[in-house]
Parts: C-alpha cells; sequence; structure tokens
C-alpha cells in the first residue's frame, strides 16, 4: 500500500501515513478532541519516539504500557489525553496481533462487501460506528479500497463530493471546507439545544 495523502498537512506524517496500514488506523483512532492534522500527525511521533521506522503492532502491543504511555505524554504529547489513548492504540495493536497477524491491512484485503468491511472496522477498539464509518469512506475515498457496497456502508461519510470528514481531506483547502463543515453542524446542534 502506498497512497498519496495529505491528512496530516506535513510531508514526512502524510508519507507514512500513505504506507502504512497501521498508521492510517492509529491515526483514525486519535482523530477525537484534538485537531485532525494532529491526531495524523500521531502516528509518525509515535514511530520517531520508538525510535525505528515504521510503526509494528507486535512492537507496540509488546511495550511496557507506562513506557508507552510515556512516549505519548513527551512534549509536544500525541494527544490531548496521552495516557488513556496510549492505552487505546495499544489496544488496538494487541486486537491486530489476535486477529490479524498484527497486519492492518489484512482488517480490509480481500474484504467482499462494503457491509463486511464496516463490520470489521466497528470491531475494532476504540472505533464506534461513527469511526468506522468515516475510515470505511478514507479507505474508498483516497485508499482505493472499494468493495461492492462501501459508500452506503459508509453512511454520508461516503457521499462523493461532501466535505464531512477526514475521508474528504486532500489538502488545505479540503481541510478548511470540513473544518467549516464541522463547526456548522456544531452550532446547529447547540440552537438545536438552546431551542429545547
Amino acid at each position: 500500500m502506498s497512497t498519496k495523502v495529505r491528512l496530516a498537512q506535513r510531508p514526512e506524517a502524510d508519507e507514512l501515513l500513505g504506507r502504512s496500514p497501521l498508521a492510517a488506523l492509529t491515526g483514525m483512532l486519535l482523530d477525537q478532541q484534538i485537531p485532525m492534522e494532529w491526531a495524523f500527525s500521531g502516528p509518525y511521533t509515535i514511530m520517531q519516539r520508538l525510535g525505528s521506522g515504521d510503526l509494528d503492532a507486535h512492537e507496540i502491543a509488546a511495550c511496557d504500557p507506562e513506557r508507552f504511555a510515556a512516549l505519548l505524554s513527551e512534549k509536544p504529547a500525541v494527544h490531548r489525553y496521552p495516557g488513556s489513548m496510549a492505552k487505546r492504540v495499544q489496544q488496538l495493536c494487541q486486537y491486530l496481533v489476535d486477529n490479524y497477524d498484527g497486519d492492518a491491512e489484512k482488517v480490509w484485503k480481500d474484504v467482499d462487501s462494503g457491509k463486511e468491511l464496516f463490520r470489521r472496522l466497528n470491531g475494532l477498539p476504540g472505533f464506534g460506528k461513527q469511526k468506522a464509518q468515516i475510515f470505511l469512506a478514507l479507505l474508498g475515498k483516497q485508499y482505493g479500497v472499494r468493495p461492492e457496497g462501501w459508500r452506503e456502508a459508509a453512511g454520508v461519510y461516503g457521499e462523493e463530493g461532501s466535505h464531512r470528514s477526514v475521508a474528504d481531506i486532500t489538502g488545505p483547502e479540503s481541510l478548511a471546507e470540513v473544518r467549516a463543515f464541522k463547526q456548522e453542524q456544531k452550532a446547529a446542534a447547540k440552537a438545536a439545544k438552546a431551542a429545547k
């Protein structure tokens, strides 16, 4: 797998995301309560701090939890909540080791349908329905993983030409469009809550 993506908006981090299925999955896992590009830069930072040229699910799963949490907590921290996210990253890696021989790409490789791909993604630790749909849309739109029915399985995130999520980010302009969409959604939700 080698794809040109611009999710982190940092060439070295995006290069890793384009070649490492585990980095892409980890970036998606980290994508909550922090800016998207910070989340998707996280895998590169983790790789650097581990002192290796790639991310390895076996290595991360086997890492001492306190040491791994300390790696994510170093300044600048990988996430706003580095301790709890370190635990989640290790849980994800352990799940990949137990179910996919540590190979993140096996989650989607040779999958027959969008429904099955959604089921697999939704089964990953730290991936709920929305995160699974967004990642499925990202795989389809930017990584060329398009099993039959993938757009339907991704829900609104699979819509062509949408600017809803990280799946639609291809550079600074689309990042700004996705940010604007998210701000509108937040404002609408706040207004609806105030109207109750």
